[in-house]
């Protein structure tokens, strides 16, 4: 019989072994060794902030009640009163993938006052395109409402925030949003729409580099070879495109409390059946409300592991979920409606 310490040694070489089999299939930066543990942390916060909503129900405190949603990253940060003063704390209250993404948690703030967006070449300080561009960290932050109609394809650089929170703000035009090739962005409380294709002339991308671009293909959001994003209670719809695509190795991402509608393509995972590296990519899908008009890919999965967790599906034309390339897609407590069409009934389906 093996002792007691040849037990324990076994059991400790077998987990070692195990996580550096783990470790071996990692295959792009940001990529979580052990994607079902993620999961398992998304149950426990959503369980302790149903927790501390049913504790605050019996409270007759109103901001108490008002902020227990049951939603563990609107309470994370709504429950404080003077969420104002501490914008950056938004940067701690993600979950899923892309919980790790810090925008720009720890740089200084910077106020857009100027909607304009005239030269994609030389951008005005003020403006939304020259805070985008900038190599340090920037919590960006918008004077008032505003609709920015972008000229051209707006192309971020790493640790960036766009908190859109306390104003309306419009994002339309060429292009829209590119994040490629990129770390550590979150976009928040912004609505993008009316996207269009751009492209065919010179663009700056940091404060000491622009470049050529081919025609962009008017997504709301591309995701681009980019790694721990955010975006959240974000408004998407009537895009070229996609409303969000992430292609080209991109993982570490979370898609949560956002509104999409009126669009066909919705939500693309994976540049194509045959590229390997997007085996990697891992997404979380979370709290998302799949709204009018939509038609497909809500999303559609190529590869990789997506976690669709507590979204509201209504009314799709085709299908929902849709999958290829050999994905994991875990879906867990949505809720789904489906139209009224027997041929269109799918939930999920296999793509082709």
């Amino acid at each position: 019989m093996f002792s007691r310490s040849c037990i324990v040694f076994i059991v400790l070489v077998g987990a070692f072994f195990h996580l550096c089999s783990a470790m071996v299939n990692l295959t792009l930066p940001g990529q979580h060794p052990f994607p079902e543990d993620v999961v398992q942390d998304v149950h426990r916060k959503v369980n302790v902030s149903l927790s501390r909503r049913q504790m605050l129900s019996y409270t007759t405190n109103e901001q108490s009640s008002s902020c227990a949603t049951g939603n563990p990253i609107d309470d994370c940060w709504r429950c404080d009163p003077s969420w104002q003063l501490n914008r950056q704390r938004l940067a701690d209250c993600g979950i899923g993938f892309g919980q790790y993404a810090l925008g720009g948690k720890g740089g200084k703030y910077y106020v857009v006052t100027d909607s304009s967006d005239h030269d994609p070449v030389n951008p005005t300080p003020g403006t939304l395109r020259y805070a985008v561009i900038q190599t340090e960290p920037l919590w960006i932050v918008f004077a008032t409402n505003m609709l920015i109609h972008l000229s051209e394809e707006l192309i971020f650089n790493s640790y960036k925030t766009l908190d859109g929170r306390g104003a309306h703000v419009h994002i339309t035009g060429g292009g829209c949003i590119t994040l490629q090739d990129i770390t550590n962005v979150i976009i928040h409380n912004i609505h993008i729409h009316h996207c269009y294709e751009a492209g065919e002339t010179n663009i700056r991308s940091s404060p000491t580099h622009y470049g050529w671009r081919t025609k962009s293909d008017g997504d709301g959001i591309s995701i681009f070879g980019a790694h721990d994003i955010w975006i959240d209670h974000c408004s998407l719809s009537h895009c070229k495109d996609g409303l969000i695509d992430a292609v080209m190795g991109s993982t570490g991402i979370t898609i949560s409390n956002n509104h999409f509608s009126h669009h066909n393509e919705v939500m693309l995972l994976g540049h194509s059946d045959d590229y390997l590296p997007d085996s990697g990519m891992q997404v979380t899908i979370a709290f998302n409300h799949f709204g009018k008009k939509l038609i497909q890919r809500m999303p559609r999965c190529r590869k990789g592991y997506i976690h669709v967790v507590n979204n509201d599906f209504t009314q799709w034309e085709m299908y929902a979920i849709g999958g290829s390339g050999n994905p994991t897609i875990n879906s867990q407590g949505n809720r789904y409606i489906a139209p009224f069409d027997r041929n269109a009934k799918e939930v999920t389906t296999p793509t082709f």
